[in-house]
């Protein structure tokens, strides 16, 4: 597992870079404020019910959570599952509010 700071997510957005972004927050939280990431949530990683992105196993996959604790346990288990490519974004959805404000 590699780390990614909310600059760097955000420098890499901006040029308009394809990227797997994945959000393992639960759906209201998304709902509140979201980087525009696909949804599945820690839980469901956990129990392995990964079919949406089963395909991303050789491709770099970003995960963020509100604060990196979960994406960084999603990250762990993911690498278990045979992704090679993971990177954990730092700080989460609240490093990012604080550095560039909410995004909806």
């Amino acid at each position: 597992m590699k780390e990614i700071s909310v600059e760097e997510l955000k420098q890499r957005l901006d040029n308009g870079e394809k990227i797997n972004l994945i959000d393992c927050r639960e759906p209201h939280e998304y709902e509140e404020a979201n980087l525009g990431g696909k949804l599945v949530p820690l839980g469901k990683i956990q129990t392995m019910q990964i079919e949406d992105i089963e395909d991303l196993k050789d491709e770099e996959v970003i995960i963020h959570c509100r604060s990196g604790k979960r994406s960084m346990m999603a990250c762990l288990i993911l690498e278990q599952m045979g992704f090679t490519n993971t990177n954990n974004v730092t700080g989460g959805i609240l490093a990012w509010q604080e550095k560039f404000g909410v995004q909806q």
